[in-house]
């Protein structure tokens, strides 16, 4: 199974940090953030990862290189600006192939076992299998609520949770995507597929942390630490 790793963003709110290194470089308990996410998927032997930057992305190419310190091999998808999510993974659909994989936001942080997704087998009819976590203080509305294992769409008399940045995808989530553009929130994508209910999910209550913040930057190398 391959793997997809989202580096490309411009973290405004993380400046003046990232006004010189791209948010997934930024460190904590004393190692980059992709790299844990590098380092975890190489132990489970997904070693075919393909990482899309953009905004200071030649330093993550200098520091990563083709991926042979880490024992994997990184293909890089480059964007002159950033596509968002669903215009990055459109993008890279070719480097992708068409089989399901992982996807992880690179400036995330978690202790999720990465293994259930690649034991998961999704349903013949289904584009991909959300991980959520309970909505976070800066993030209190939530995204997606779920049905059993069915994904669904927040209502006002739900706060459901919030998607946590990791999943296992089809590729045809995007490439059947009746509005994809080159350039397009994955959040599109989703909604799409929910109302065809073509999505599920689960819930994981363990170690996440997004990191939107220098202050959640600072807590979390504080706990690595």
């Amino acid at each position: 199974m391959k793997a997809m790793i989202l580096a490309a963003g411009l973290g405004k709110r993380m400046r003046p940090l990232t006004d010189r290194l791209p948010k997934p470089l930024l460190t904590v308990g004393g190692k980059p953030l992709i790299v844990y996410h590098i380092e975890r998927l190489a132990q489970l032997g997904v070693t075919e990862l393909i990482i899309n930057v953009s905004h200071l992305g030649h330093l993550l190419e200098e520091a990563l290189g083709d991926g042979s310190d880490y024992d994997v091999n990184i293909t890089w998808s480059r964007e002159e600006e950033p596509l968002e999510t669903g215009g990055a993974l459109l993008q890279a659909m070719d480097l992708l192939g068409a089989e399901p994989f992982l996807l992880i936001n690179g400036d995330i942080w978690t202790d999720y076992p990465l293994q259930q997704l690649l034991d998961r087998q999704l349903p013949e009819q289904c584009l991909g299998h959300l991980v959520l976590v309970p909505n976070p203080e800066h993030n209190l509305s939530g995204d997606f609520t779920l049905h059993g294992d069915h994904l669904l769409l927040n209502t006002e008399l739900d706060a459901g949770f919030t998607f946590s940045g990791i999943s296992l995808l089809r590729p045809q989530l995007i490439s059947t995507y009746t509005e994809r553009r080159q350039s397009f929130p994955l959040r599109e994508a989703f909604e799409e597929a929910i109302a065809h209910d073509q999505l599920a999910g689960e819930v994981f209550r363990g170690q996440w942390w997004d990191i939107g913040t220098p202050e959640r930057l600072a807590e979390l190398d504080n706990l690595l630490r």
